[in-house]
């Protein structure tokens, strides 16, 4: 059953990249418990709208949980406290009544803050556009069963696909790893048959990119899979590994 909580919230503020920052405190009264976490923010803005001051600054699309912008540091875990979700997916019913909420932006130097609560991850952008693509034979699109590909394998390239690049990894990781979204991206396409040809290619120059732009070494504490609101498998990272060293090899 619905009913409503307040709650006190500790948000970030910061005007620009280059910028000094530092936590504010609001409150939001009367927050029905069926509403969403975005909602929520979208209520605290109204209120400070309404008196003039600057609306907090949050990124936010689909809310369906399939973009991946609601990219939220909530109370100490990537999209919040709860497994599994992106923070629009997080409802107002985990919270209790008066409760004081923490909300921060991505901490990464690779994922610069743009204003508030939100930040510029072209960086995961740049990584894919180094090396995720495939290049095949065009023509009449052949019968999906002459393509020579097991179920097990297809179901185990989907699952890496389902990676949103919300950055979560990142934000959980103590070194800001970006290794489970490039391990993710660099999976999908190395099980199909039509990401063979860039195949090598492909893991060297992810991994180089990643590197480039600053982001931190892994050390495998297993903290981005834990919060990986799409349930990204570790087992993509020794996918990754297996695939640079080949490439390696074969240099």
């Amino acid at each position: 059953m619905e009913h409503t909580i307040n709650v006190n919230l500790r948000i970030w503020r910061q005007r620009g990249p280059k910028e000094k920052g530092e936590f504010k405190d609001y409150r939001v009264e009367n927050v029905s418990t069926g509403s969403s976490f975005l909602e929520m923010l979208d209520m605290l803005n109204q209120q400070l709208v309404e008196k003039g001051e600057e609306p907090v600054v949050f990124d936010s699309d689909c809310r369906e949980g399939i973009c991946g912008m609601c990219s939220l540091y909530i109370n100490g875990h990537p999209h919040g406290p709860v497994q599994g979700i992106t923070t629009c997916q997080l409802h107002m019913r985990k919270f209790n009544n008066e409760d004081t909420i923490t909300i921060e932006p991505w901490r990464s130097a690779a994922f610069p803050v743009v204003r508030d609560l939100m930040v510029d991850r072209n960086a995961f952008d740049k990584i894919q556009q180094a090396g995720g693509y495939v290049s095949f034979n065009c023509g009449g699109a052949p019968d999906a069963n002459a393509t020579p590909i097991s179920k097990e394998v297809a179901d185990i390239a989907m699952d890496s696909a389902t990676c949103i690049g919300c950055g979560a990894c990142v934000a959980a990781c103590k070194n800001g790893s970006a290794m489970l979204f490039v391990a993710a991206k660099v999976s999908q396409f190395a099980l199909l048959p039509q990401g063979q040809v860039e195949r090598a290619r492909r893991a060297r120059a992810m991994v180089k990119k990643m590197d480039e732009l600053g982001f931190g070494n892994c050390t495998n504490t297993g903290a981005c899979a834990a919060e990986c609101p799409k349930n990204e498998s570790l087992s993509n990272i020794a996918r990754l590994n297996r695939e640079f060293i080949k490439a390696k090899l074969a240099d």
